[in-house]
Formats: structure tokens, C-alpha cells, sequence
């Protein structure tokens, strides 16, 4: 673990589910040098690698990438603002190496260079697996000098029929080329990439405009701000959806990257895949993305300030297999990566209002979990047993506390919207029973966890105000019979799933 500082006062702000502009900016900076450090570990697996996993024309290649990523980092070096310094201006390279979907990839690069004693046969995987991710790495470092204006040229390898540059856009449509190599030239806000036998594609970068510094004190945001564009029908590029705010970035919608997929996991089981969009699709999207702005602000400028500053991007799933929404479509689903910071995966979002409530649950995750790296919250074990009132199977104790952090947060959210003026009365009602629902469930999960006497000082603190909050909303209650009715349901629920435990005499 990094050694960090955490103030109380940030611990206890995360607390109640929120976050002032210095607490989230410590969280991103955090996250920011880990994601640095990660990649350092990979450039030191690389050069110990053995030689069968790692051949010598392979390390030479990474070499070379990296000292491409290094130009682009000196070339677009800015110096940090004046002032406190809560955060730094990313150079372009940077700006590329912490966009989230390149975490999965630093992850999944470790594992393939392992130094763990293993059976011949598995070793051949492995290379070739590294072979692919250090392909991607190749593309990593072409797309952060495309974005500092190196002038340069070299040869990147598609993979599954296609060649994606990481955050800006991919190269398709291959055919019978396959996996070959593609020969990229970059130059004056330019990119032609070349294949043998097939006529030239050039696409067009530019830069969005894009400010400075924005509410929490930071630089321009990691992975976004430049768009793509082409006359020939082979390019994608990756979406931007317009900043949250005016003066913050754009937001990409990413439909593009190898590693946007979500690895296994109990977590993510109720996942479904990811999905490539056609132009209906992207319309939907941006329809959604445009009305969530208003909504979050009825749940409080807080939350527009945790999705301006925490959201780098969001990955578009498929919809959820057997799983019909009330209104007969097919449901949605959303989720995190703990090892994708800033990412957001989700469904096609069917409504401004569903995309919002969406937004707020996943930056809870997204919170939790980089607070989790900076500090020990709890000693418990990995157990699978606790009741959780949303899930139908019992959880371990870090899934418990992570349901029921974004559980307050969501009851909260739902109360502010149903006591904003501006609402109308068949919205009211649907917030108050959201609000109703989801303070039920904490109400019988909190003190569960508080419970525990395997929770640190600062897990203790923030179970604590967590459960502070939550009775603080029992000051403004729902309509009579609502709050009552709804945890009856949860009572309801958490009986079923008791006696489905216990052996039958």
C-alpha cells in the first residue's frame, strides 16, 4: 500500500456518501500515481521477463514504444499552476496513460509476465498473451504522441481483425488482412495509416476545447478532449459526449477498446457484455447524457461535482439477458472496475432519470474503492455470508459495505428529489418510493456492519457517519405508510432468504 494522508475531515465527508473539491481531487491524485507506478512495474517486468515469455525482438519493440511515449511527454510538458498545487496539467502522454481502460491492461500485462514457476504449455500462452498486450501498448504510445503532435511513424499490429488507438478510435473492416500490420504516419494534426494493397486512411485529430482547471482544482481530464475524424468509412472514432459542466471536458463514450470487456468475478456476474454501437444507439445515448445534468442537481450539486470530476469514461453493455424492465424493454445493468478508475459501464440508459441514479450509484463504487486503496477500512474475511437486501445471495463483507455505501448515497439522492420544488407529483411519488426502498435496506444492513469487530478506526468512522446520514433523512420522512411498507418488504425479503439457509429438520 502507498503510504498517504488522509485528513478526518475527508474520511468523514466520504462518510455521508459526498466529497468537497480538495477530498475528491486527493482521491484522483491517488489513483493518478498508482496508475503511474503500474505502469513503472510494468517496464521493470518487461526488462526482467524471460527470455522464452519475453523474446528479445518483443523487449526491443517495448523499448522503442516507450521512448516514443517519453517524447510525447516532453513535448507536450506543462509546468504545474501556481498556487497550492492540488493537481498538475497532464502532459498528452500522461493524459493517455491514465485513461481508465488502460488500467485493465496494465493489470492483464503483470499477469502475462509473471515470474511464477509454470508447466511449459502455459508458458507458450502466456507469451503469446504478452505478445498481444505489448501490441496494445504499441498503440498506447502511438495514440499519446498523435495527441502531443510528435511527428512520427511506425508499424502497430491489429488484433481480431482491427486496430484500435487506445481512447481516439480503431481501425476496421481489415478483411482478409486479419492481424496484420498497419503502418501509421503521423504529422501536423494527421494520422495516415497505411496496409498493403488497401488505398490510404487518413484521419484528422483535433483537440476540443478544454479548460484549464476545473472545479476541483485539477488539469484537463485524463482520456479526453480530442476528437477523430475521417472520410473513409473504415475509421471509428471513440464518441464524445459534451462535459457535464461548461467549463469541464468531454466525456468518451468508448465502444472501441480491447480491454473495456469486464473480466469474471462475483461482482460482475449480472453483467452483460460490451456493445458496439450503430448511430441509433450513439442517439440514445447522447439523449440520456443530456438531461442528466438537471436531474443530479435535484439530488444536490454534489453530485454533479463527483460525476464532473470522477467520470473519464463510459463503456456501453449490451442489454441485460432475461432481465425485462416494468415497462416490458429489457432492463438495464451498470458496473465498476476497481482497476478502471473513472470508468463507468453501463446498458443503453432508457431514461435522463434511470442514467442519473446510474451516475450516482457507480461514483459511490468508484469512491469507495479508491478510498479502500488509500486506507484499511476492515479486517474481515472473504466469507460469503452476510444478507444483503438488494442481492439474493449473501455477500462477503466488503460487498456488504460497498451495496450499502452507494445504498445511502441513492436514499439520499431520491429524498432530495422528492422534496425539490420543481417536481412534479407523479415524479414526487416515484422518488419517495426510491427513497423509501433504499433506506429500508441500509436501515437493516448498517448496523450489520457496524457490528463488526474487525473494522479499522477509520472503517469504524466512516460506518459511523454513514449511519449519521441515514438517520438524518428519517427527519424529512416520505408520505405516511411508505417508509413502513417498505421495510416490511425488506423484512419480508431477509426472512425468505433465511429459511432458504436453514437445513429443513
Amino acid at each position: 500500500m502507498i503510504p498517504s494522508l488522509l485528513p478526518e475531515q475527508a474520511l468523514s465527508e466520504l462518510g455521508r456518501t459526498e466529497g468537497g473539491p480538495d477530498t475528491l481531487a486527493l482521491l484522483v491524485r491517488d489513483q493518478q500515481m498508482r496508475r503511474l507506478l503500474l505502469l513503472r512495474a510494468v517496464l521493470d517486468a518487461v526488462e526482467e521477463a524471460d527470455a522464452e515469455i519475453c523474446p528479445p525482438v518483443l523487449r526491443q519493440r517495448f523499448r522503442s514504444d516507450w521512448a516514443l511515449l517519453e517524447e510525447a511527454d516532453r513535448a507536450g510538458e506543462a509546468e504545474e499552476p501556481p498556487g497550492e498545487g492540488k493537481g498538475v496539467r497532464h502532459s498528452p502522454a500522461r493524459t493517455q496513460i491514465l485513461y481508465p481502460l488502460v488500467g485493465p491492461w496494465a493489470r492483464g500485462c503483470l499477469r502475462a509476465l509473471s515470474t511464477k514457476t509454470i508447466p511449459r504449455t502455459a508458458r507458450q500462452r502466456r507469451a503469446r498473451s504478452l505478445r498481444r498486450e505489448l501490441c496494445y501498448f504499441s498503440a498506447l504510445a502511438a495514440a499519446a504522441a498523435v495527441r502531443a503532435g510528435v511527428s512520427f511513424s511506425a508499424r502497430l499490429s491489429a488484433q481480431d481483425g482491427m486496430l484500435a488507438l487506445p481512447s481516439l478510435g480503431a481501425l476496421g473492416a481489415l478483411g482478409a488482412i486479419g492481424d496484420g500490420d498497419v503502418e501509421v504516419v503521423a504529422r501536423d494534426g494527421r494520422m495516415t495509416l497505411r496496409r498493403r494493397g488497401e488505398a490510404d486512411v487518413v484521419v484528422v485529430v483535433a483537440e476540443r476545447e478544454a479548460p484549464t482547471a476545473f472545479g476541483t482544482g485539477l488539469g484537463p481530464a485524463p482520456g479526453a478532449g480530442f476528437a477523430t475524424w475521417s472520410a473513409a468509412t473504415a475509421w471509428k472514432p471513440v464518441q464524445l459526449l459534451p462535459g457535464l459542466l461548461p467549463e469541464s471536458v468531454p466525456v468518451p463514450l468508448d465502444d472501441l477498446d480491447p480491454h473495456r470487456t469486464v473480466d469474471g468475478g462475483s461482482r460482475h456476474q449480472a453483467l452483460s457484455g460490451p456493445a458496439t454501437l450503430d448511430e441509433a444507439a450513439r442517439e440514445r445515448w447522447l439523449t440520456s447524457w443530456t438531461g442528466v445534468r438537471s436531474i443530479l442537481r435535484l439530488g444536490g450539486e454534489h453530485r454533479v461535482a463527483e460525476v464532473a470530476t470522477l467520470l473519464r469514461c463510459l463503456v456501453p453493455l449490451a442489454p441485460p439477458a432475461g432481465h425485462a424492465a416494468p415497462d416490458g424493454g429489457t432492463g438495464s445493468c451498470s458496473g465498476t472496475r476497481r482497476e478502471a478508475f473513472g470508468a463507468v459501464l453501463s446498458s443503453t440508459p432508457p431514461t435522463p432519470a434511470t442514467f442519473a441514479a446510474t451516475l450516482v450509484h457507480e461514483m459511490q463504487h468508484a469512491k469507495l474503492a479508491a478510498l479502500s486503496d488509500m486506507v484499511v477500512l476492515h479486517r474481515e474475511g472473504a466469507q460469503e455470508r452476510y444478507f444483503a437486501p438488494w442481492r439474493p445471495d449473501p455477500r462477503p463483507y466488503d460487498g456488504l459495505l460497498q451495496g450499502a455505501y452507494s445504498h445511502v448515497a441513492l436514499a439520499d439522492f431520491f429524498q432530495r428529489c422528492a422534496l425539490a420544488a420543481t417536481v412534479r407529483p407523479e415524479q414526487r411519488s416515484i422518488a419517495w418510493g426510491e427513497h423509501a426502498r433504499y433506506r429500508a435496506q441500509v436501515r437493516m444492513t448498517l448496523p450489520v456492519l457496524a457490528a463488526s469487530t474487525a473494522l479499522t478506526a477509520q472503517g469504524r468512522l466512516l460506518v459511523a457517519r454513514l449511519t449519521e446520514e441515514c438517520e438524518r433523512m428519517g427527519e424529512e420522512p416520505p408520505p405516511p405508510g411508505m417508509q413502513i411498507r417498505a421495510e416490511e418488504r425488506v423484512s419480508s425479503a431477509h426472512a425468505r432468504w433465511f429459511r432458504c439457509r436453514t437445513p429443513a429438520e
